[in-house]
Order: structure tokens, then C-alpha cells, then sequence
């Protein structure tokens, strides 16, 4: 085993179990952040993965070594750790952050661990995890030994409570729901991963007529990577909900904090228009918020919002940019295309539940079905979904496309990569922040012709 801090990203911590991520670093990584942040209590939990529980007993030790008070509540979604971290006892926080075990949806020898400070504020290399991972660094070069689990941690259950809080968010289980036109049937697919522990007991606390495969949290993974962006993760779930006459399938990644969508054909929703559908949702509930969206595709969002009367408003594509952008705008909503939605009424958050609980909502009080209804914002505004290409020099590459469609673009932004826009189309390029990749998504206003002929044209001068 290794002590590399490789494992550091830009807003978590991820590797190979126990390569690059093993209980010494854990340990050292809970002490830190103790140190940085002067935490007293913080909760934590981990998702189906084998080496879940042992990672977190490592970190609780080194939260503990650092002058916190642990909390556990187990196996758990991350948007349990999200909930708890914004909990209150009267005006105060409960808890001074909240760490989550987790590594997504990647494979099974993977882990990771996902942080946030009281109120379930984000933490990012600009807000202090860079500084817990030179702290880290130092504890791990100093500390001959440590602890393999903490000596006295508080076990406490916040689920319970976080169902209700969505349950009183969602409109399909308020006054919306004695106004139903009818009953909907959902199919979901946690693959093995934690989003069963909180759709399964929420489809029968709504009386939803639902079917469902692999439900149990296993952290071997039997059925595959709890992906359900990879086309091979796709076949099963749309089958079922064709085999079972569902009107929507619902599928989640490893610890459910983002949610995919198919529609009563079975078939696989591109993201963004989800996005639309969502801010259609809180507008309903919100009449003339702000909306937040990123630069990647955005007509259909745009013209969603300001048709219903909302302000749509533009940040840079991250959570962490996201989140910071709500709260100075106070947005009810904040949608990215890669099934990230984050929700002001759970402290601008990201979660896995509200939105398929959202989506369900509008389907209820709506004769049309949800094919039916993204279909008719595919026609409007068809799109190519995020296509990555991998290239030696990025920089050179987003300049030489710049340069071949100056001339006629009719407005220009760098909010984040390339954005740029045409009469009848437009286009953002922007670079990986991980890989030697760039990541091209186009979109018309009701050209798909157009679009795909701009995509191929694109894509050959990339890839040139």
C-alpha cells in the first residue's frame, strides 16, 4: 500500500482501494479536516462498497484524533450526509460538516470521500481541501501509527426524517396529490447501490404502483458498475419498464445522488431536457424565481423558464460553481445536463430523490406521457448529448475552432470553455478537468438536420 495523495481531485477525494485510498489515509484525512475546519461534531456514512465500512471507521478514528465528535448513520445516500450536515437545533447547525464514503459510480475497487461544512456547503480545492490535504500529508509523514477505529462514536438514524422533508417538498405527495388524473406505475433500478434504501419505502409511502430490480445494496456489484450513463447498463431497465408497462424508469448512480430517466417506451431521456421539466416543476411551486443552468445546452431551458414566467441565469458547469451561484441569487433550482439537480428548500444541494418525485408530480396532473412530453422539447430543440474527444493539445484545438467560426457567429462567451452562437445553432466546447478530453454538445432551434451536419463538421476538425 502507498500514502500517495494522488487521490486528491478538485472537490473530492477518489482512487483504488487500498492503492491509493487505504485507512492510513482515511485516518489522516479525518484529522485533518478537523484541524482545518475546527470542526467539534461531524457525521459521516458510506455507500454499498466492500470497503465502505473500514474506510469510515479509519476516518471517524482520525475526526476523533482531531478533537471531533463522531456521528454515524451507516449505509446511507449522499443526500443523507446532506440532509444531516443542514440540520438544525433551533438557530444553531447540529453538526460542523458531514464526509461521505463514497466512490459514485465507479467500479467496485474504487472508493472515495465526499465533504461538506455545517449547512451542507460545498468544499472544493479553493475552499479548503487543498489545504486538508497538505495537512493530511503532514500527518501521514509524522504519525507512526493510528488508530483503526474510533473509541466512542454516536450512532444516530436521520432517514425517517429526510423522508418526510421530501415528501413535503414534491407536490405528489401534497394537496397536488388529490388533484392526480391518474396512477402512475414507476420501475426503478438502484444496480446494487444505495437508492433503494430511500425509493423503495417512498413508492409505498405514496401508494405508486412500482416494480423494481436490483434493489439490494451490494457492494460486489453483481449486475455491473452502478453507471447508468454507459450504454451496456441501459438494456435491462428499458426492457423492464416495457415488460412491466411502466410510465417512467428510474435508474441511479452508486450512491444516488443523481437520477436517469426512461419514458414509458423504455427509452433512455437525454438529461437536458429533464432540466426544463424540473424548472417547470418549481416554477409551479415558485411563480417568477431564478433558475440556475450551465452553458453546455440551454435554449430548451431558457425558453422553458421564460415562458412560465422564471429568470434564467447562467453559471459555470460544477457543483461547486452551481451551488455558490444560487445562494447569491437566491435560485429555487439549479440544473446541469450530466443529472445533477440541486434544490434551494434542501440547502442548494444536489439530490438523487426530489427530482424523479418532481417529474412524477407533473406526470400525475398531466394527460400526456413523459415520452410524449420530452419529445415535443427534442422536436424544438434537438441536440447531439455531450461527445468526447480526445486530443493532444486542447488549448490549440478550442483556438482553431474558434477561429473557423469567428466570422459568423452572432455572440461569443467563455463563461466556461467555448460558447458559441448562431442564428439557428450553437455549440460550447469546454476542456476536462481530469482527462486529455474535449466535450462538444450542439443544439438548433428545431433544425436536426442542421445540428447533426454541424456536430459532424465539428468533430472532423477536432479531431483532425
Amino acid at each position: 500500500m502507498t500514502t500517495s495523495l494522488s487521490c486528491f481531485k478538485a472537490y473530492d477525494v477518489r482512487g483504488k482501494v487500498p492503492q491509493v485510498l487505504n485507512e492510513k489515509v482515511a485516518y489522516a484525512v479525518g484529522k485533518a479536516f478537523a484541524m482545518r475546519f475546527g470542526a467539534k461534531c461531524v457525521v459521516s456514512g458510506h455507500d454499498a462498497r466492500l470497503s465502505g465500512p473500514s474506510l469510515q471507521k479509519a476516518l471517524m478514528a482520525g475526526l476523533e484524533a482531531g478533537g471531533v465528535r463522531p456521528v454515524d448513520i451507516g449505509l446511507c445516500n449522499t443526500e443523507e450526509i446532506y440532509y444531516a450536515s443542514a440540520l438544525r437545533d433551533g438557530t444553531n447547525l447540529c453538526f460542523d460538516g458531514g464526509i461521505m464514503v463514497t466512490g459514485s459510480h465507479n467500479p467496485a475497487d474504487e472508493n472515495g470521500l465526499k465533504f461538506v461544512r455545517g449547512g451542507a456547503i460545498p468544499v472544493s480545492g479553493d475552499t479548503g481541501l487543498n489545504d486538508v490535504r497538505d495537512l493530511a500529508a503532514g500527518i501521514l509523514a509524522t504519525d507512526a501509527e493510528f488508530p483503526a477505529k474510533p473509541k466512542d462514536v454516536e450512532l444516530a438514524d436521520f432517514r425517517d426524517g429526510y423522508l418526510d422533508f421530501v415528501c413535503r417538498t414534491a407536490p405528489l405527495s401534497s394537496s397536488a396529490a388529490g388533484n392526480r388524473r391518474r396512477r402512475l406505475k414507476i420501475h426503478i433500478d438502484p444496480g446494487n447501490g444505495c437508492g433503494g434504501l430511500l425509493a423503495r419505502p417512498l413508492c409505498e409511502r405514496l401508494g405508486l404502483d412500482w416494480t423494481g430490480a436490483n434493489l439490494n445494496p451490494d457492494g460486489t456489484f453483481p449486475n455491473g458498475v452502478p453507471n447508468p450513463l454507459l450504454p451496456e447498463k441501459r438494456a435491462e431497465t428499458a426492457a423492464a419498464v416495457r415488460a412491466h408497462k411502466a410510465d417512467m424508469g428510474i435508474a441511479w448512480d452508486g450512491d444516488a445522488d443523481r437520477c436517469f430517466f426512461y419514458d414509458e417506451e423504455g427509452r433512455f431521456l437525454e438529461g437536458y431536457y429533464l432540466v426544463g421539466l424540473l424548472a417547470e416543476a418549481m416554477l409551479k411551486q415558485h411563480p417568477g424565481s431564478k433558475i440556475i443552468h450551465d452553458p453546455r445546452l440551454c435554449w430548451n431551458t431558457i425558453d422553458i423558464v421564460s415562458s412560465l414566467g422564471g429568470i434564467p441565469v447562467q453559471s459555470k458547469t460544477g457543483h461547486a460553481f452551481i451551488k455558490e451561484r444560487m445562494r447569491a441569487e437566491d435560485a429555487v433550482y439549479g440544473g446541469e445536463m450530466s443529472a445533477h439537480h440541486y434544490f434551494r428548500e434542501f440547502a442548494y444541494c444536489d439530490s438523487g430523490t426530489l427530482p424523479w418525485l418532481l417529474v412524477a408530480g407533473l406526470l400525475c396532473t398531466d394527460e400526456r406521457t413523459l415520452g410524449e412530453r420530452v419529445h415535443e422539447r427534442e422536436k424544438l430543440y434537438p441536440c447531439s448529448g455531450e461527445i468526447n474527444s480526445r486530443v493532444e493539445d486542447a488549448a490549440a484545438v478550442m483556438q482553431t475552432v474558434q477561429k473557423r467560426y469567428a466570422a459568423h457567429a452572432v455572440a461569443e462567451e467563455h463563461v466556461d470553455g467555448l460558447s458559441m452562437t448562431f442564428d439557428k445553432w450553437r455549440f460550447n466546447l469546454r476542456s476536462s478537468n481530469t482527462e486529455p478530453l474535449l466535450r462538444l454538445n450542439v443544439e438548433s432551434r428545431g433544425d436536426k438536420s442542421l445540428m447533426e451536419d454541424r456536430t459532424s463538421e465539428l468533430l472532423e476538425l477536432i479531431r483532425k
